[in-house]
């Protein structure tokens, strides 16, 4: 089991890690729409899901896998009025690769971001 971290995502806001890499997959933390420099990538569903996406991408580059190589997301957002918002941004970053995936709305997600989303990923 190895710990995966970078500094091109944000560092991890209490005692976890970015990712953990076990038996060829990685197992990333949920990722919210921070800069790397923890500040707040926009107020709004399309900045805060780009730049979600974009951590999650270089989580799992830092691993040595890809979001092409991701198998199953599960997405945690704060207002399902959100969802089509959303699904376009994921679209962007995904492109024909369909991962399985999970979307669930909750009523709060830390500093009070409107998406998290954690992935599992095989390592290439």
């Amino acid at each position: 089991m190895n710990i995966i971290s970078t500094k091109n995502a944000p560092q991890a806001i209490g005692p976890y890690s970015q990712a953990i890499m076990a038996n060829g997959m990685i197992y990333t933390s949920g990722q919210i729409g921070l800069l790397p420099n923890g500040d707040m990538a926009g107020n709004g569903i399309v900045s805060q899901a780009n730049q979600v996406l974009t951590n999650l991408k270089a989580v799992l580059e830092a691993g040595g896998s890809s979001m092409d190589m991701v198998i199953k997301t599960t997405i945690f957002l704060a207002d399902m009025d959100d969802f089509v918002a959303l699904n376009e941004v994921y679209a962007e970053h995904f492109g024909n690769h369909k991962p399985a995936r999970s979307t669930v709305a909750v009523k709060t997600l830390p500093k009070n971001a409107l998406v998290e989303i954690e992935c599992i990923a095989v390592v290439v």
